[in-house]
């Protein structure tokens, strides 16, 4: 914690913050990133820089003053940095530092271990939240040898997930990338192997293919979804992310 201090020119009094007081790495790590929403804005982090908006927008029940209080704190943390954006219209954004971008697997690892307590909110989760969510969910015994890439179109985002040797990287698409070659629609005669792109109305239809048990077919008749490319390829990659068990009654 002193290291940090000196690092950034302020001491714990400075911050008129409360702290353990505990030489502990646990305490330590508390002392910079346990206020409450601390933690879900770096999540809302993990994917990439985001505006204040879009890190307002992924935790609407956050007042933009207590954000405005938390990203101070990171900042001074040396947890997240703002970042100037531009040409053409310039703004700032928020990031990672390599030090915050540690805070991956434990994120991760917190999302596996709270995934199995009992669901408490009918809230939606952020678009980042699910895409995190899967990743900590996914089985990677369950895939095998399977091989994909599959794009999710989730209103104006977009992400990318390849599957190999038994592991899934899933990543936000850089506006104006262009998109895997899936050959055309559904599974016919020109879809390319191994390829899919799922186009949703938003993450509300992708939490119910992968975590609410809802049927592709239903998806598709309902317009909540167009498939692109190999449809096995869609079914599979939807079926790895299985629901954890939970831990209590």
């Amino acid at each position: 914690m002193l290291l940090i201090c000196k690092r950034f020119g302020y001491t714990p009094a400075m911050t008129g913050k409360r702290t353990y007081d505990d030489p502990c790495g646990i305490a330590r790590g508390l002392d910079l990133v346990g206020e409450r929403w601390a933690l879900l804005v770096v999540r809302e982090l993990l994917l990439g820089p985001k505006r204040f908006s879009g890190l307002h927008r992924g935790l609407p029940a956050l007042s933009q003053n207590v954000l405005t209080h938390r990203l101070r704190e990171l900042e001074e943390a040396g947890v997240v940095r703002r970042r100037r954006l531009g040409p053409p219209a310039v703004s700032w954004a928020y990031e990672l530092t390599a030090w915050g971008r540690e805070l991956e697997p434990v994120l991760f690892h917190l999302g596996r271990w709270g995934s199995r307590a009992p669901m408490t909110t009918d809230g939606e989760l952020s678009t980042d939240a699910l895409i995190i969510a899967m990743r900590t969910a996914f089985d990677g015994e369950a895939a095998g040898e399977f091989r994909a890439q599959v794009e999710l179109w989730l209103g104006d985002d977009r992400f990318h997930a390849g599957v190999a040797d038994g592991r899934v990287d899933l990543s936000r698409v850089a506006l104006g990338r262009t998109g895997p070659d899936t050959g055309g629609n559904g599974d016919g005669p020109n879809a390319v192997p191994g390829t899919a792109v799922l186009r949703m109305t938003g993450p509300a239809t992708l939490r119910a293919l992968v975590f609410g048990g809802r049927d592709l077919d239903d998806a598709l008749r309902a317009g909540d979804l167009d498939l692109l490319g190999d449809r096995r390829v869609a079914e599979r990659f939807l079926a790895l992310f299985p629901r954890p068990t939970p831990a209590m009654a």
